[in-house]
């Protein structure tokens, strides 16, 4: 595609973009776009539509907690492709040519807010779920007596107020989100950084996202190895122990598909705050990374909706669900 550089008055944040801007982006198109978009929502509305019956046939049990977490990490997914690929798709449409179309960066502030807390809260979500469900297998008593919908809800809205908060940081802060140098996309500063404040942006996205996917793995070894242990003990109440195993199923196939995807973008831009890569010299890397992050939101809802009971049931056969999937 063009870039129009040629045409727009020369001024320093237009020389940048001209001079930085990363090959590999200029074979992508907008009908990818179209349809990486279309895909993700409709996987993410299938999975909705599967949480949410699944909820109300639940909504009383011990499952329901869970279901109301699940429900809320794939509904922000949704929400987060639709808003982000809405925007990308316009930035393809208008030839990425940010100075005609955003020449008060309100727009590039919004996708920048809007990617940071599409990033953060489903995997502040994923690690809820985590302890969660660590909560539920080893301390079943005090889960059932004082972990009510109530509680849930509030640790919702407060993970969600807190991935808010960070989002809104550099405005809060009179800073700027930056367009990016394959200008497709807006993020913290990750180019020629001097100031301590912008590098404690991008240290503390990363730090959230790798704690958040630290916890979930501490709380899920936890609960698999309880688990374990349960079904080496007993073989009584197998109905109970054959919905915790789905849902720790479900629980490692978040934490795989998080770790797979996320890692590496969280890595890249843990490493360009400490400057041990510089943006520049990784751009095409740094786009490769998003790329993998952005397919976590297109693979999260399948997990929901392959490794649902009635769908392992189909897989594995008859001697499971006699076992610990009846």
């Amino acid at each position: 595609m063009s870039t129009n550089s040629s045409i727009q008055p020369v001024s320093p944040e237009s020389e940048l973009l001209s001079n930085t801007t990363c090959q590999l982006e200029e074979d992508l198109s907008i009908s990818f776009s179209i349809i990486f978009m279309t895909v993700g929502i409709l996987s993410n509305s299938l999975a909705i539509a599967i949480l949410m019956k699944a909820y109300q046939r639940f909504r009383q049990k011990y499952k329901s907690s869970f279901l109301l977490l699940a429900s809320a990490l794939v509904i922000t997914d949704f929400f987060g492709h639709l808003i982000n690929g809405t925007i990308a798709v316009f930035v393809y449409a208008s030839d990425k040519d940010w100075i005609y179309f955003d020449k008060s960066n309100i727009l590039c502030s919004i996708f920048g807010i809007c990617m940071v807390f599409s990033g953060l809260c489903p995997l502040f979500l994923g690690s809820l779920m985590a302890i969660e469900r660590c909560i539920g297998v080893t301390k079943p008593i005090f889960h059932s007596t004082k972990i009510t919908t109530k509680h849930v809800k509030m640790m919702l809205s407060g993970v969600c107020f807190f991935a808010v908060f960070v989002a809104l940081l550099p405005i809060l802060g009179h800073r700027d989100y930056k367009i990016q140098a394959s200008r497709t996309w807006c993020f913290y500063k990750t180019d020629e950084i001097k100031d301590w404040e912008d590098r404690f942006y991008l240290l503390l996205f990363a730090f959230l996202g790798l704690l958040a996917l630290g916890i979930s793995f501490v709380c899920n070894a936890i609960t698999g190895i309880s688990l374990l242990k349960v079904k080496f003990r007993s073989q009584q109440h197998r109905q109970g122990r054959s919905h915790h195993f789905e849902m720790v199923i479900q629980l490692l196939g978040i934490m795989c598909v998080s770790c797979i995807c996320w890692s590496p973008f969280l890595v890249t831009m843990a490493s360009i705050g400490m400057n041990i890569q510089d943006f520049k010299d990784s751009c095409e890397r740094t786009l490769f990374t998003l790329r993998m992050a952005t397919w976590n939101q297109i693979l999260d809802p399948w997990v929901y909706i392959l490794l649902r009971k009635a769908v392992l049931r189909n897989l594995y056969g008859k001697d499971i669900c006699s076992n610990d999937w009846k």
